[in-house]
């Protein structure tokens, strides 16, 4: 289920059924890795896959209202052994999101497990719902 909240928009094509797509850049092409985006109440969670990326080689970065994820595929290849034949063209993944002036990227958490990189992006605190008090009297 993927979901696409107004705090967060999508700067890249959407994905095809395979998820063979390729963003074209100037330097390197890159895999776009498949996203799902779940939005509550206190801020947004984005799961990205990215299998074969050590978490030496993902880089986030955060330039004025733009996220960017890019991460590059560890191919363990035997000491003293080049490759003879690789099917892996493209060990590179990218994707850049647009973010909403209610998320509060200073504060973005990014956690990277089996493949699957977390990130948890916070809602500013004026965009946070609050509770107020009545009083009485």
């Amino acid at each position: 289920m993927t979901t696409t909240p107004t705090e967060l928009q999508k700067t890249t094509p959407t994905l095809p059924a395979t998820g063979t797509a390729v963003e074209k850049n100037a330097d390197t092409r890159a895999l776009l890795p498949r996203v799902d985006v779940f939005e509550d109440e206190r801020g947004i969670t984005l799961l990205a896959d990215l299998p074969g990326v050590p978490r030496e080689q993902l880089d986030i970065k955060v330039d004025g209202e733009t996220l960017t994820i890019e991460g590059t595929v560890a191919t363990a290849t035997p000491a003293g052994l080049q490759p003879g034949y690789v099917e892996l063209r493209v060990p590179r993944y990218r994707r850049s999101f647009t973010l909403s002036r209610e998320l509060d990227s200073a504060h973005i958490e990014a956690n990277l497990k089996d493949g699957v990189l977390n990130l948890r992006i916070p809602k500013q605190a004026h965009a946070q719902p609050r509770r107020v008090n009545v009083q009485v009297g």
